[in-house]
């Protein structure tokens, strides 16, 4: 992973987003510049073994993490808690 400054709070929403099932890593990649590659690099070094492992077979091959494979026509999802994220800079 290149050298980015990234905070504390910045790591954990890079988690926090990597971890939704439909944030893709273009969103990632937009806020906080980190390419798939680079999420996958962070999650290794910032999970457990064993979730690592969890994370890595939910995303992938997962349409939803990757922008040009999804087919959600309806837009962007919003949860209804999103509101309450006060660190993520694209809402």
């Amino acid at each position: 992973m290149k050298n980015k400054s990234l905070t504390l709070i910045d790591i954990d929403r890079i988690v926090e987003m990597a971890w939704e099932d439909r944030t893709p890593f273009d969103a990632i990649e937009v806020q906080f510049g980190l390419k798939e590659q680079e999420v996958i690099a962070l999650m290794r070094n910032e999970l457990k073994p064993a979730s690592w492992r969890k994370w890595r077979a939910r995303v992938q091959g997962r349409a939803t993490k990757h922008f040009k494979l999804s087919h959600d026509e309806q837009g962007r999802f919003k949860c209804s808690r999103q509101k309450m994220i006060s660190y993520n800079k694209v809402t």
